[in-house]
């Protein structure tokens, strides 16, 4: 045998040897995660949960290709104390921001989550990952308590609650008003249609991120009022009021919905072009249920309420050869419980990043334990609300009346059994009576969003 022939023979048998150790140093590469949010979509407005008129073919993709909790909710049934209960990881209420029901012009300029506490992004910025939010904020206002002072090395986004689709400012009175379309910590003036430009900036924060691993919120305004396509810039140049009361169609919700799905696909195509799909964790969800032009079934109520339609959402996790394709689970989870749930999914220590509300639901995410029981607690201050999740029951006040209902036979909150089972009943009474005492008070001048007040839910009262 030749030197030359026993050289290659060794070099041969070194790169066989090798190749399972490249392969486990892919494997323990941290994952990239992109945490996907829609703005007050029903349960029932994806194809997959039942749609009668929207198609959502690329949100779809993440329950065929992953796992569809099918027990899934907001943590409030309204925006930025949900955003808050996400950011924190923690009830929205234990914060003066999270009693904002939403966050809304009477309310503190400086007000924000407190300086130096645990956020979602912060938690992945500590571990060296490049973190990006895209869309909407609604946490507080740059410099003093934008996403940038909140751990996310880039913002590109809307600071307000709301913004028309091509003006980009929230709208009174005909007048454009506040921050409205912002980077970083600077109100930015460009052209085009606001989902279009969310899908843009996400796939361009995947290419910021360079080497480093990202974390990137993506969190679309759309279906949002006002009731916009992209085909109606002419709509957006007459609008008086961003509520846009007197506007809006199913088909223009169809358009809103189905817009924010194509650039869910552009995203995840994005991800397969760059090779990053099989180590990047996707989650898509929505910051709390239905409004106006909404479908729920086979769930009661809306946005504002602590009924199901109000806070029951869909939740899709994909995350390639970590979780099954295909999978539904019937693991209840809020939105408090992804900060925990994401950081131990990427190898971090929860117990050092923090104390937090939220469960690490990792394990039964990636198939490893069975579902846990939950006790979780929901209030709302219009109307009175109150609500507690514990296992299949759930106990609700509203509007001045107290029910229980039993969520594994009747979803649809219909039967009630408070004289039937007392002793339930009472528990989860002074269980949550117990757990409000800890929370913060409510302002007296507060604002909390009434649909009695509404003028766009004729069916509620």
């Amino acid at each position: 045998m030749t030197r030359k022939l026993i050289a290659a023979i060794v070099l041969l048998l070194l790169a066989l040897g090798s190749a399972p150790l490249r392969a486990q140093h892919r494997d323990a590469a941290p994952p990239n995660v992109i945490y996907i949010m829609v703005d007050d979509m029903g349960h029932s407005d994806l194809s997959l949960t039942g749609s009668h008129h929207i198609a959502t073919p690329n949100i779809d993709s993440l329950a065929r290709d992953g796992l569809w909790l099918q027990q899934g909710y907001s943590s409030t049934p309204i925006c930025s104390p949900t955003r808050t209960a996400l950011l924190t990881g923690r009830y929205a209420q234990r914060y003066e921001l999270g009693v904002e029901e939403p966050l809304a012009a009477n309310a503190r300029p400086d007000i924000g989550i407190p300086l130096g506490d645990p956020t979602i992004a912060s938690v992945f910025h500590d571990r060296g990952y490049y973190t990006a939010l895209i869309g909407k904020w609604h946490l507080g206002n740059p410099p003093i308590h934008g996403p940038l002072q909140h751990g996310y090395d880039y913002f590109y986004g809307l600071v307000e609650g709301a913004a028309d689709y091509f003006r980009h400012h929230m709208v009174v009175g005909g007048h454009d008003i506040a921050m409205g379309l912002t980077r970083g910590n600077e109100p930015v003036n460009e052209d085009g249609y606001l989902t279009d430009m969310f899908g843009n900036e996400a796939i361009a924060a995947i290419d910021r991120a360079g080497d480093r691993p990202f974390f990137i919120s993506l969190h679309f305004n759309a279906p949002h009022w006002p009731w916009e396509g992209r085909e109606d810039r002419a709509v957006a140049e007459a609008l008086a009021n961003s509520q846009h009361y007197e506007g809006g169609n199913l088909d223009t919700y169809r358009e809103l919905l189905e817009s924010a799905d194509e650039n869910v696909g552009r995203v995840l195509a994005a991800l397969d072009e760059r090779g990053l799909a099989d180590n990047t964790i996707v989650v898509f969800t929505s910051d709390n249920g239905a409004e106006r032009f909404s479908e729920t079934w086979p769930f009661i109520g809306y946005k504002g309420e602590v009924l199901e339609g109000g806070i029951r959402v869909p939740i899709l996790v994909r995350w390639p050869h970590h979780i099954a394709p295909g999978g539904t689970s019937q693991q209840v989870m809020a939105s408090m419980d992804f900060l925990p749930t994401l950081l131990a999914m990427s190898g971090g220590d929860v117990a050092a990043a923090g104390t937090f509300d939220g469960m690490d639901l990792s394990a039964q995410l990636l198939g490893r334990a069975e579902p846990v029981s939950r006790t979780i607690f929901w209030r709302f201050n219009a109307g009175g609300q109150a609500a507690v999740r514990d296992g299949d029951w759930k106990y609700v006040k509203i509007g001045g009346n107290e029910y229980l209902f039993n969520l594994a036979e009747d979803v649809r909150e219909r039967a009630d059994r408070s004289r039937a089972e007392p002793e339930v009943f009472n528990r989860l009474r002074d269980e949550w009576d117990a757990w409000n005492q800890q929370m913060r008070p409510y302002r007296t001048d507060g604002y909390s969003e009434d649909l009695r007040e509404a003028r766009s839910y004729p069916d509620r009262y």
